[in-house]
C-alpha cells in the first residue's frame, strides 16, 4: 500500500516561525519495487478539517516530493496553517491524505516594533534579572503567539509557567547584523482578564565574557528583553501587545552567570509567583528601554537548543586526593540538574571537568580560565531541584566541592544540551572499537553543535571556528539533519565577511578584522581569511546542497561564496595567494618541535583550496543558471590547475612537497594529472610506511587520508590505517577510554601525561570527519552530485578491515537508504533498501562471481560490476576476489 510519512516544512517538523514561502517535503512508502511518484496534490487551509482552504495545487504531474513550493500562496503573518498531501505513483495507486501544520512568523521583513526593556545596570556585573508586564484579554480568544528575543539570553514565562523548552535563546548570531527571535504558541496559557508576561535574563554571549582574550561587552553593556504578543480573537480581530516602558524589573536569584565560569543561584532571593501575582511590587522598579543595534531581527523557526537527553550519574567515588567525584560515564555538553536539601543558606557547589589525571584526580588545567562551577544556596530546609538557566559546560565528571547532607547518585542528572536536530545516520559493524569510534564522533557533534558549531565546549573558548565546521560538515549531514543548523550559521558567516570578501576564522566573529593589534600571539598574526577555514563559505553550502537537494542555500549564500573566491583572487599571483595568518595543516604531528603548524607549506595548502573552492563556485553557478559565472570560474579553475602542476610537480611527475598531507589533498581534490597519479599514490604509501603505517597529519590532511587511499585502489591500506590502535590513531583514543573525539592525537600520552593544557580539548569533533569514510566507503552509501539529496544513490561498499558485517543507514529527504553486508570467507551478502521515488546504482567492487542477483542485471568486469535499480529491497550474494587477508 502506498503511504506518505515524514511530512516536513522547510525540512522541519511542525515549525513555528516560518518567515518565507514554505517548501514542503514528504516521503513515499511502498512495499513495491521501482515506485515513482507520478503526481501530487497539495492543499493548505486555516483549519484542521480543511474547510477553509487557502491553496489547492490540484493534481500536479510531477515526481517532485522535496522542496515543493505552493506557487501563488501568500501566507499571512502569525497564522497557523494546516496542509495535506496525497500522491499517485506509477502503478496508479493513490495514497491516503496525510497532513501537518506550521505557523508563520511576524512577516515584517526583519523590522521589530517592540521595546527592549531592562533593569540591568551596567556591563560589569553578570547577574540575572526579571522583567514583566501585564495585559488584558476582554474577548473570546482563538489563538495567541509570542515572538520573543533578547540582548543576552532569556527564558520566557506567561502566567507563572515557563513557555517552551528552549535554552540559550535567542542564540548566538552576528548581533550587530542580525538577531533571532523565537515564536511560541501561548493560547492555552492565557485566560480572560489580566495576564502577566515576563522573562528572566542573563548575560550570555551578548555582554558576558567571550573568547580567550577574556573580553566582555562585545555587543553591548546591558541585557534587555523584547516581545510581541499577537492575540487573534474569534470575531476575526487581532491585537498586538508589545514590551514597553510600563514593564517592571527586578534582580533574579541568578546572582552570577557566565558561560565559561558557571552559575550561582541564591534561592533566598527568589520572588514567589513573580510572573503571576503583581500586586506586591515593592522589589520591582520601572524598566529602561535600550536601542536595538542589530540591522535585522529574524525568526528562528526551529533547531533551537534543547535538553535532548538526560543521563543519570553512574557513580560517586573518592579520588586519591580525597575529593568526592561524580562520574556520568560520558563526556557531554550541558549542565547538571540536582536535588538538594539543607538549612537556609546551605551551599552546594559542583566543579565540572572532562577527565581524570594520571593519578585519578580532578584534571582542570585544560579548562584554562574557565571555572565551570555551579553553586546553589538553599532557601530553607525543603527539598529543592536546581538546574542552571544560562550556562553550559563540557564534562564527564564533577567534583562535589560542597554539599549539605550525603550526596546520592539519584540526586544528580546530566542534561545534555544541543541544537534540536533529528538523528538520521546509523553505523554499526563487527568491530567494537569502530562502533565506539562512531559513538565518539556522534557525541562530539552533540557536544559542539550548540547553536553554533563550536570547537570545544569546556574551556574558555567555545568559538565557531570555520575550519572545523567545513571539515566535519559532510559527516554531520550523515549523523543528523544539520540543514537548518548550518544555514543559520552561514547567514552569520556572510554577515561577518569583510568588505572585500574575507572570512573570519571564527563565526560569529569576535575579533577585529581591520588589522588592529591583538594581545594574543596567534590572532595578532591575522583574524580572517585562512585557507581551509575561510573556505567554509563555499564548501558548507555545497555540502548542504548535496545532502538536502535545496538550491535555496546556494542562492542565499552565492554572494558570500563568490566574495571569498574573489578575495583569494585579489591576493594571488597565479595559483599562489597569501594573506596574513594561515593555519594550514594545523597541529599536524610532522610539525617542528613546539610548533602548532604542520610541515606542509601554507602556500601549497592555499593553492589547493583556491582551486577547489573555485571549482565548487563554478558548479554552483551552473546549478543556479548563472552561465557567465560558470564559464568564468571554470576557466579560472583550469588555469589555476595548470599552474599548480607546473609549480608543484617536477618533469618526472614527482610532487615537490613530501608530506603525507600534500600527497593526500593533491589526490583527493583531483589535482594530480592522470599520468602522475600512480607515482603520487606510491609516494603517499611510502610516506605512510615511513611512519610505520601511522598518520602524522593535522586538520587539513586527516579528513581525506583514507579517501585518498581507497579512491586509488588501496582500500586495504585505508582499513589498516583506520584500525591502528596505538599512538597516533583514531582508535588510540578509543583504547584510552575516550567517549568523544579529542583535539590532539595525544591529548593523553601513552605514559598517561597530558598534552599542553593550553589547547587540549577532549571533545573536539574535527578528527571525527573520518565518519564520512565509514558511511561512504565501509558502508558504501554515496551521493550523486548530479541528482543530489539521494534522488540517486550509489551503493558501493568496500569489503575489508577484517570486518564480518556492516549495518548502516541514513534517513534522507526521500526516505531511508540502508546497507547491510555480511562476509563469510570470500562470500558477501549485500542487502540494501532504496527509498521510493529514487534510483540507485549498486556497485560490487572486486566481485569475482555473482551467486544471487535478486533480479538485478549487473554489467562490468570482475573488478567492478554495476547494476541499476529503482526503489525497493535487494539481496545480492557474490564472491569477492582473494584480498590477501584484508
Amino acid at each position: 500500500m502506498l503511504k506518505l510519512r515524514k511530512l516536513r516544512v522547510d525540512n522541519q517538523k511542525t515549525p513555528v516561525g516560518v518567515d518565507k514561502i514554505p517548501e514542503f517535503t514528504w516521503v513515499l512508502s511502498s512495499e513495491r519495487r521501482n515506485v515513482v511518484q507520478k503526481s501530487y496534490r497539495l492543499v493548505l487551509a486555516l483549519d484542521a478539517d480543511f474547510e477553509q482552504t487557502v491553496y489547492d495545487s490540484q493534481e500536479v504531474e510531477s515526481d517532485q516530493s522535496v522542496h515543493v513550493k505552493p506557487n501563488g500562496f501568500e501566507p499571512e503573518s502569525c497564522t497557523k496553517y494546516f496542509f495535506q498531501v496525497r500522491v499517485t505513483d506509477n502503478y496508479e495507486e493513490t495514497s491516503p491524505w496525510e497532513s501537518g501544520w506550521f505557523v508563520t512568523a511576524l512577516g515584517n521583513a526583519g523590522k521589530w516594533d517592540a521595546d527592549f526593556v531592562t533593569v540591568d545596570e551596567n556591563g560589569k556585573d553578570s547577574k540575572g534579572t526579571y522583567v514583566r508586564g501585564n495585559f488584558s484579554i476582554s474577548k473570546e480568544l482563538q489563538e495567541a503567539y509570542v515572538c520573543a528575543t533578547a540582548l543576552g539570553v532569556y527564558q520566557f514565562y506567561c502566567n507563572g509557567h515557563r513557555i517552551g523548552n528552549d535554552y540559550m535563546t535567542p542564540g548566538w548570531t552576528s548581533y550587530r547584523d542580525r538577531l533571532c527571535y523565537q515564536m511560541y504558541d501561548i493560547t492555552d496559557e492565557l485566560h480572560p482578564g489580566e495576564n502577566t508576561a515576563g522573562a528572566i535574563l542573563g548575560p550570555g554571549w551578548y555582554k558576558g565574557t567571550v573568547g580567550f582574550l577574556k573580553e566582555r561587552n562585545l555587543y553591548g553593556t546591558r541585557t534587555a528583553f523584547s516581545c510581541c504578543i499577537i492575540l487573534k480573537y474569534r470575531d476575526g480581530s487581532r491585537q498586538l501587545i508589545s514590551s514597553d516602558s510600563t514593564w517592571q524589573g527586578a534582580d533574579a536569584p541568578v546572582i552570577f552567570s557566565e558561560i565559561y565560569d558557571g552559575e550561582t543561584y541564591d534561592a533566598r532571593r527568589e520572588i514567589p509567583d513573580w510572573c503571576v501575582d503583581t500586586s506586591d511590587a515593592s522589589s520591582w522598579t520601572p524598566v529602561d528601554t535600550v536601542p536595538l543595534t542589530a540591522k535585522v531581527v529574524e525568526a528562528q523557526s526551529g533547531c533551537t537548543v534543547k535538553v535532548m537527553e538526560e543521563i543519570p550519574a553512574k557513580r560517586i567515588f573518592k579520588a586519591p586526593n580525597g575529593d568526592t567525584i561524580l562520574d556520568f560515564g560520558q563526556n557531554l555538553t550541558g549542565f547538571i540538574k540536582f536535588r538538594v536539601q539543607g538549612y537556609e543558606g546551605a551551599k552546594a557547589e559542583l566543579n565540572c571537568f572532562e577527565i581524570l589525571d594520571q593519578q585519578g584526580n580532578m584534571y582542570i588545567d585544560n579548562l584554562r580560565g574557565a571555572k565551570a562551577t555551579l553553586t546553589y544556596y538553599c532557601r530553607d530546609d525543603a527539598m529543592a531541584v536546581y538546574e542552571p538557566y544560562f550556562v553550559f559546560q563540557g564534562f564527564q565528571y564533577a567534583r562535589i566541592a560542597e554539599y549539605p547532607g550525603k550526596p546520592e547518585l539519584e540526586d544528580f542528572t546530566a542534561c545534555v544540551l544541543y541544537s534540536d536536530m533529528e538523528k538520521t545516520g546509523s553505523f554499526v559493524c563487527s568491530n567494537p572499537d569502530l562502533n565506539q569510534l562512531q559513538h565518539n564522533i556522534e557525541w562530539s557533534m552533540k557536544g559542539n553543535f550548540l547553536d553554533v558549531p563550536t570547537d570545544c565546549p569546556q574551556r574558555d573558548e567555545r568559538l565557531g571556528w570555520t575550519g572545523d565546521a567545513q571539515i566535519f560538515c559532510p559527516t554531520a549531514c550523515f549523523l543528523m539533519n544539520a540543514d537548518s543548523f548550518y544555514r543559520k550559521w552561514l547567514k552569520d558567516l556572510a554577515a561577518d565577511q569583510t568588505a572585500e570578501g574575507g572570512v573570519p576564522h571564527v563565526v560569529p566573529n569576535i575579533f577585529p578584522t581591520d588589522g588592529r593589534p591583538i594581545d594574543n600571539w596567534l590572532m595578532n598574526m591575522g583574524t580572517h581569511s585562512g585557507t581551509a577555514w575561510a573556505d567554509a563559505a563555499v564548501i558548507v553550502p555545497w555540502s548542504l546542497y548535496l545532502a538536502y537537494a535545496d538550491e535555496d542555500v546556494l542562492k542565499t549564500q552565492y554572494d558570500s561564496m563568490k566574495g571569498w573566491v574573489e578575495f583569494m583572487r585579489s591576493h594571488s599571483q597565479g595559483v599562489i595567494w597569501e594573506y596574513r595568518l594561515q593555519l594550514a595543516d594545523w597541529v599536524a604531528l610532522d610539525a617542528e618541535e613546539g610548533s602548532y603548524f604542520g610541515a606542509t607549506p601554507a602556500e601549497f595548502v592555499c593553492a589547493v583550496y583556491y582551486i577547489y573552492s573555485t571549482r565548487l563556485l563554478a558548479k554552483t553557478a551552473a546549478v543556479l543558471g548563472k552561465q557567465e559565472d560558470r564559464e568564468e570560474y571554470t576557466r579560472l579553475e583550469r588555469s589555476l590547475q595548470k599552474e599548480f602542476v607546473e609549480k608543484f610537480f617536477d618533469r618526472e611527475g614527482n610532487l615537490k612537497i613530501h608530506t603525507q598531507t600534500a600527497y593526500i589533498i593533491s589526490l583527493y581534490f583531483g589535482l594530480v594529472p592522470d599520468k602522475f597519479r600512480e607515482k603520487t599514490v606510491e609516494h603517499l604509501l611510502d610516506a605512510l610506511k615511513k611512519e610505520d603505517g601511522h598518520l602524522v597529519t593535522g586538520f587539513v590532511g586527516t579528513p581525506y587520508f583514507t579517501h585518498a587511499l581507497s579512491q586509488n585502489g588501496h582500500t586495504k591500506e585505508a582499513y589498516e590505517l583506520l584500525l591502528k590502535d596505538d599512538f597516533p590513531s583514531w582508535l588510540y583514543q578509543v583504547k584510552r577510554g575516550a567517549t568523544t573525539i579529542w583535539e590532539h592525537w595525544d591529548g593523553i600520552r601513552p605514559d598517561g601525561t597530558m598534552w599542553s593544557p593550553d589547547m587540549n580539548s577532549f571533545n573536539h569533533y574535527a578528527y571525527g570527519a573520518i565518519g564520512e569514510w565509514l558511511y561512504t566507503v565501509a558502508a558504501g552509501i554515496q551521493l550523486d552530485e548530479h541528482r543530489p539529496g539521494y534522488k540517486h544513490t550509489v551503493i558501493q561498499p568496500h569489503i575489508g578491515g577484517g570486518l564480518t558485517y556492516v549495518r548502516s543507514g541514513i534517513s534522507t529527504m526521500y526516505g531511508k537508504v540502508e546497507v547491510q553486508w555480511e562476509r563469510s570467507g570470500n562470500q558477501v551478502t549485500l542487502q540494501t533498501e532504496i527509498p521510493a521515488n529514487t534510483t540507485a546504482a549498486i556497485v560490487l567492487a572486486d566481485a569475482a562471481k555473482i551467486l544471487c542477483d535478486d533480479g538485478v542485471e549487473f554489467n562490468g568486469d570482475g573488478s567492478e560490476m554495476t547494476g541499476h535499480v529503482g526503489s525497493g529491497r535487494y539481496r545480492i550474494t557474490y564472491i569477492i576476489k582473494n584480498q590477501g587477508g584484508c
